[in-house]
């Protein structure tokens, strides 16, 4: 009897992430008082001049028929000087493929670049899509745990350590979600000549590029190794920058020959993204950086708000977030412990507890390849943060 469900398809598991978000909203529409730290959403709207932008092309006939698979000309045009301006980046619009949101970048690059048996270095704590769309494909994700004492960043030595002859490539991403660490550009020189010297491809997620703190800055791998651009590609997106998550709008950069497959590909799968989410994302990559500079310093106190409370309940240890918009605390010091009655072993455990309890939903480690740890999202209000952050710290002493 053949399987109802393919077998590449049977074996993906929900997005952890989403469905955290899902249950929360679900529990929020009966009434209750949840407050939900599992989606990487920015809760500002999007900037008024992009939503202009928007309702004007709505209104413009040329944006109601097909369009290039690969994207509008003008959106091409504009990410290649935002690429230039953000990554130091110079390549020509014709190496750019626009997708629909970040994840169809990720889920193009994987089925353009790998085949059954190829091995992916994925450093851990990672994406959730990461691994579920390398094994879509016949990939195997091969995890390399860097975890808190060493700054939730990967080493060359354990790269070096986890390649093989079947290895086809590295995914980096910096700043990170899950963990929001942020890699020197010493640290991104490093890695980019191991991968170049080693001819290893370099899938590098910089979708959080503007998201740092303090005095951090961030990197593009092949600004900084440009030896490493034949073998590389940039994904990103609209969706975190600008608070654009509904407008799914993404795309993925790089070498002339894999973006020309990848758009054969797409103009079967989705063809053209939407004309008007396109000429939004125009909009908001060719202007000023003034919002994102505000919605940052909101973050920012944000940041300092969650790691400090974090921090100061007892069994949870977190080390400060440099960059995106996540905290991911150590929750060990909680596990094999008694609970408002009832037995905590996994963070798994801890995450249903808390949300039954405490009415908090945040994402537990398991989802990001990291047991034991937990990431809670802080893009979403001060109050309801702080308000969130107290219930768990009421829950574990009560």
């Amino acid at each position: 009897m053949t399987n109802r469900i393919s077998s590449a398809v049977g074996q993906i598991a929900e997005s952890a992430t989403l469905a955290v978000d899902s249950k929360a909203k679900a529990m929020k529409a009966e009434g209750q008082n949840v407050i939900g730290f599992g989606a990487g959403e920015p809760d500002f709207p999007t900037p008024s001049h992009i939503v202009d932008a928007a309702v004007t092309a709505c209104q413009d006939s040329k944006y109601h028929r097909y369009s290039p698979a690969g994207g509008l000309p003008e959106l091409k045009d504009a990410l290649r000087s935002k690429t230039l301006r953000d990554s130091g980046v110079d390549l020509e619009p014709t190496q750019f493929l626009v997708t629909n949101g970040g994840k169809q970048a990720v889920f193009n690059t994987m089925m353009s670049l790998v085949d059954p048996g190829d091995e992916i270095i994925l450093p851990a704590p990672y994406w959730t899509t990461y691994p579920e769309s390398i094994r879509m494909f016949g990939g195997v994700p091969v995890e390399v745990l860097a975890g808190a004492e060493q700054g939730f960043r990967v080493t060359v030595e354990q790269l070096e350590a986890a390649r093989t002859s079947k290895t086809k490539a590295l995914v980096f991403v910096s700043p990170s979600n899950p963990t929001g660490a942020v890699y020197s550009r010493d640290e991104i020189a490093a890695i980019g000549s191991w991968a170049a010297e080693n001819g290893v491809w370099v899938i590098t997620d910089e979708i959080y590029e503007h998201l740092v703190y303090d005095e951090r800055e961030h990197h593009s791998m092949p600004a900084v190794i440009p030896e490493v651009m034949d073998r590389c590609l940039i994904l990103n997106g609209v969706a975190k920058t600008y608070a654009m998550t509904g407008w799914r709008v993404g795309w993925m950069a790089g070498p002339l020959d894999v973006i020309k497959a990848a758009t054969n590909m797409q103009s079967h799968a989705t063809s053209n993204v939407c004309n008007v989410a396109q000429v939004a994302a125009t909009a908001a990559v060719s202007g000023g950086l003034e919002d994102v500079v505000a919605m940052r310093k909101a973050f920012d106190e944000r940041r300092v708000t969650i790691h400090r409370m974090l921090n100061e309940i007892e069994g949870v240890s977190c080390l400060e977030p440099e960059g995106a918009f996540y905290a991911f605390p150590s929750m060990d010091g909680l596990l094999g412990r008694e609970l408002a009655g009832r037995e905590v072993h996994t963070t798994m455990d801890l995450a249903t507890l808390v949300l039954e309890e405490a009415k908090v939903a945040f994402v537990p480690g398991e989802a990001f390849g990291a047991p034991g740890y937990a990431r809670f999202s802080f893009a979403l209000g001060l109050d309801d943060l702080v308000d969130g952050i107290s219930r768990i710290g009421e829950l574990v002493n009560s």
